[in-house]
């Protein structure tokens, strides 16, 4: 039976859309639920944070304050010492209660720790603040994948606060649309059998949604739909009741292979092989949208999709995600873009088509700025918005004229895979979104975050959070030094120090050269890695130093410990390309002895890494593989395929290693029992083939590695602690004391020796 809630917002976007037709605006895409029920949202938020303080805080939700559909909040301390605050929306109301704890109260919220201390009484506030933008966006198709997909309610009650404190308003919400694809299949008279063999794992859903590859990992079971649809409709609900919009999925075309046995006549078009996995994972079919069997099959899935969840008028569509379209025919590639909207249009009259803008970059010799215009110009003005996904190093927008009149959101996409190493662009991001905003006829509308996976590098979503309250740069070292004092807790000159060197260093990333977490511990052994960093090296290790000297004023700080942790687990990973690069050169030089030396070195870093990582239990192996089994039912083979999607996500990426890597984990558990292990057997075959004076057989050392250990840690049921063990401030300093005295490295900033000299240098980046 259909909910009352749902049906109830069904209704009323079914008179919103006969409303809205033929508008061209974004003016009907805001939230449906009333004032009140976003103030009590945000009141709840609060009690949620600081249960003990939350009667000093009233909140209003004003939907009249906005100025030309921005949002707008205003902060005031009463004469009772209660501080006010008015939000054109709940969004925005949460937003202005979080800018209050960031620069009133020094307080501070993110993804691995908080600082909630307030001050016995607040602090005066008289401010109003305003947006700069329509909208602010979050998420990327993958982060479903590579962050969220053992999440249960919990995760995401505690993930949808942080949005609405970050003031998102516009979140991709795709939870549970297998579910929806499956009533649909039915429909059509697919067997289970077909449809099992087309949905991939919970691990590998992001990409069957995309059309590159099927069946990987899966089947699906009827519990996890249930549950799926379960948990969308507690996560659409609580979005709502924030005043954020959610952004569903359409149909983009892509197909099970079954299809061609129901419709043997309809043009489907096999996708093309991606990333190698051979044919029974890769390749469903395209359905081509110029065939009248589109419209029919997105009708379908949108009459089932807005029945069940209701609708906001937003849709996330990718037809050509890391694909080729079949025909390049400008006048085809029109009509096809024409066709994907109609789509949604003739079923939802105020559809916004969500595109990303990918596939202009990974295809970026395909689609040239005719091909593009011809897509971009398919739908009317204003009823498609474009994700620039990769503003910050990949901006689009530039290329094609702002796309062509089409609305488009700046967005910084920053990590690939979820891996972990230090590293962002919080100089480019400080300047390039206000030069974007206010270009001349340009069409920007927003400003966003798309990384592919979270819990990493928070100081650079922090930043990116408030873009859109920034009309103009900020002095980017006041900046620095703030967040370091409320992140923290109070004042330490080391700290900021050693932030302040990291702000210019590994947070200065300027190169157009792809970030993907690769680095020599966590690569595939091999004699052909070249490894890069763009920062002198002799900065990273005096932030280092700076912040393990703040030590004693940050004993109970679980964010100093948490970014020692980084911090220590960054220096490993940098002297670990560094030795790498020493054993392949004496290898090569067939110096034995020297060899063993670097080779005996470059493993031992290994053992300080876990035992480092082992201290936070933001870097623990065993927090995935548990949040995996928990997901299951008391079902030992759920669990066990559940856990297998977890392994292989993070290892192989394929059932041979198709994409192995990718997803790489600097984690306690992944170091001791897979990169150790793969880099012990590797430089052992090294050795023996320097003893014996033989060839050293690459390829058949890297398919004992394949079938020794990168397969069986797939299979392996082996149990991981999901709780951290171990000093980080003890085991930072032994470390330091063991590696320093190796590095020869000077701080007093002498000219008499730089730690460059270990390096290759060029221009722009550090060869390891």
């Amino acid at each position: 039976m259909l909910r009352i809630d749902v049906m109830i917002s069904f209704i009323f976007s079914k008179i919103v859309i006969n409303v809205t037709t033929g508008r061209s605006t974004f003016s009907h895409i805001k939230t449906n639920v009333s004032d009140k029920t976003q103030q009590e949202a945000v009141e709840n938020l609060i009690v949620r944070l600081i249960p003990e303080d939350a009667h000093k805080f009233s909140i209003i939700v004003d939907g009249n304050i906005a100025v030309k559909d921005k949002d707008v909040f205003k902060l005031e301390r009463l004469s009772s010492g209660v501080v006010q605050i008015t939000g054109s929306t709940g969004v925005s109301a949460a937003t202005g209660f979080h800018h209050y704890l960031k620069y009133y109260c020094s307080c501070h919220i993110s993804w691995e720790a908080s600082n909630l201390n307030l001050p016995p009484q607040l602090p005066h506030v008289n401010t109003t603040v305003r947006a700069q933008d329509r909208f602010r966006y979050y998420q990327n198709v993958c982060t479903a994948s590579y962050s969220f997909t053992w999440w249960q309610w919990k995760d995401w009650e505690k993930h949808i606060d942080w949005m609405a404190l970050n003031s998102y308003n516009l979140v991709l919400a795709l939870t549970g649309v297998e579910a929806i694809w499956k009533r649909v299949y039915l429909r059509l008279n697919m067997t289970e059998v077909e449809i099992e063999a087309h949905f991939p794992g919970p691990a590998f859903l992001a990409w069957g949604r995309m059309g590159n590859i099927r069946g990987w990992g899966g089947p699906l079971s009827n519990y996890w739909h249930d549950q799926s649809l379960a948990l969308q409709h507690k996560i659409l609900n609580r979005m709502r009741s924030f005043g954020i919009v959610p952004v569903l999925p359409a149909f983009a075309g892509h197909v099970p292979r079954a299809f061609h046995r129901l419709f043997p006549n309809a043009n489907v078009i096999k996708t093309e092989q991606w990333n190698k996995f051979t044919d029974t994972y890769c390749c469903p079919y395209l359905l081509d949208p110029t065939h009248p069997l589109f419209q029919t099959v997105a009708n379908m899935f949108m009459e089932e999709l807005i029945h069940e969840f209701g609708t906001d008028h937003m849709y996330s569509c990718d037809t050509f995600n890391e694909m080729l379209p079949d025909n390049r025919d400008v006048s085809y590639l029109h009509t096809v873009g024409h066709a994907v909207y109609s789509g949604m249009s003739s079923f939802d009259s105020g559809a916004i088509w969500v595109m990303q803008n990918w596939l202009f970059v990974h295809e970026s010799t395909f689609w040239t700025t005719d091909r593009a215009k011809a897509l971009l110009t398919s739908v009317p003005q204003g009823k498609m918005l474009v994700l620039d996904l990769q503003s910050e190093q990949h901006p689009q927008y530039r290329r094609f004229d702002s796309y062509y009149g089409q609305p488009y959101i700046w967005c910084m996409l920053h990590d690939f895979g979820g891996t972990l190493g230090m590293f962002g662009s919080l100089h480019t991001i400080n300047t390039e979104v206000s030069k974007a905003r206010d270009q001349v006829n340009g069409t920007m509308v927003g400003s966003g975050i798309t990384p592919e996976g979270i819990n990493q590098n928070y100081i650079v979503y922090d930043f990116m959070s408030e873009a859109s309250w920034r009309s103009e740069p900020v002095d980017l070292t006041t900046w620095i030094t703030k967040y370091v004092i409320r992140r923290y807790g109070e004042t330490n000159e080391m700290a900021i120090k050693g932030w302040q060197i990291l702000k210019d260093s590994v947070y200065n990333f300027t190169s157009i050269i792809p970030m993907r977490g690769k680095y020599a511990i966590t690569r595939k052994p091999s004699t052909r890695i070249t490894t890069w960093i763009w920062y002198d090296i002799c900065d990273l290790l005096q932030a280092w130093k700076f912040l393990l000297q703040a030590s004693q004023s940050y004993q109970q700080s679980s964010a100093y410990r948490h970014d020692l942790t980084d911090l220590t687990r960054q220096v490993l990973q940098v002297l670990g390309d560094h030795y790498y690069k020493k054993l392949k050169q004496n290898f090569r030089l067939k110096n034995r002895n020297q060899f063993q030396e670097a080779a005996s070195t470059f493993l031992d870093l290994f053992q300080d890494m876990e035992r480092t990582l082992r201290t936070s239990e933001a870097f623990l192996l065993g927090k995935w593989l548990n949040a995996a089994k928990n997901l299951a039912r008391s079902n030992s083979e759920e669990e066990k395929m559940y856990e297998y999607n977890a392994r292989n996500q993070i290892t192989l990426w394929g059932p041979n290693g198709e994409i192995f890597d990718y997803a790489n984990k600097q984690w306690s558990g992944m170091i001791a029992d897979y990169y150790y292990q793969r880099w012990l057997l590797f430089v052992t075959s090294m050795n023996a083939s320097l003893v014996q004076n033989i060839t050293f057989d690459e390829a058949k050392v890297a398919r004992s590695i394949f079938e020794e250990v990168e397969e069986p840690f797939t299979f392996s049921r082996k149990v991981y602690p999901d709780y951290p063990s171990g000093d980080i401030v003890l085991i930072a300093q032994d470390v330091m004391e063991k590696w320093w005295p190796k590095q020869h490295c000077r701080f007093a900033r002498d000219n008499d020796f730089s730690f460059k000299d270990l390096f290759e240098v060029s221009p722009t980046v550090i060869l390891v």
